[in-house]
């Protein structure tokens, strides 16, 4: 087993129409033992970009520590949040800073840039970066959840229809992998509102 997959964990972002939605599972575990069926895998940056990291739970919360301080400090340098492309840069520039000895983390970064527009990226531990027009996954359920987005993704979903998508993809992929599952956390992102909701899962 892979330190990634450690505690387990399934991450996907997707895009709609002027909108977007980040999802994860709660389960951490260690190895096949379940430790905790509420864990928060995506956090807010600010209102329009969310992070979602996935791999080492313990790399993770220090990455978004590291995080959220240089965020702070680019808030109050510019005094403005900083634009989802910003961001991954910075994700991507503080990952590769470590390469000899780096953050166990798969991260996904999902936000609204100028005009609206959905950026969703993802990028490997030392911060070389992937980015879709569609949707970006992570974690040990990431395979499945390449099925199930492809053959359910269409393109400018509005929010509601965007968040059933999403759901029942993430959901059937981590049925399909023990390592992940215990529901979801889905976050549906507009320019006007976040909603916040959380999925039962089939264990429940």
């Amino acid at each position: 087993m892979q330190i990634f997959e450690y505690n387990g964990s399934a991450l996907v972002a997707m895009v709609g129409k002027n909108c977007f939605a980040i999802a994860s599972d709660r389960r951490l575990g260690v190895q096949l033992q379940t430790i905790a069926t509420d864990f928060q895998r995506i956090s807010k940056i600010h209102d329009r970009v969310f992070l979602g990291l996935s791999g080492l739970a313990t790399d993770a919360q220090t990455l978004y520590q590291r995080l959220v301080f240089r965020h702070k400090l680019y808030q109050l340098r510019e005094e403005r949040d900083m634009k989802p492309e910003t961001f991954a840069n910075l994700v991507s520039a503080l990952l590769y800073e470590k390469r000899f000895g780096p953050y166990f983390c798969q991260p996904v970064i999902a936000g609204l840039g100028d005009e609206d527009k959905p950026f969703i990226c993802t990028m490997d531990s030392i911060g070389a970066k992937e980015l879709a027009k569609d949707f970006v996954v992570a974690g040990t359920a990431s395979e499945f959840l390449y099925g199930a987005c492809e053959s359910m993704f269409k393109e400018d979903m509005e929010p509601e229809e965007l968040f059933e998508t999403v759901s029942q993809a993430l959901l059937s992929s981590v049925d399909r992998d023990c390592l992940s599952g215990w529901g979801g956390h889905v976050y549906v992102v507009t320019p006007t509102e976040v909603k916040e909701r959380i999925l039962k899962g089939r264990m429940d």
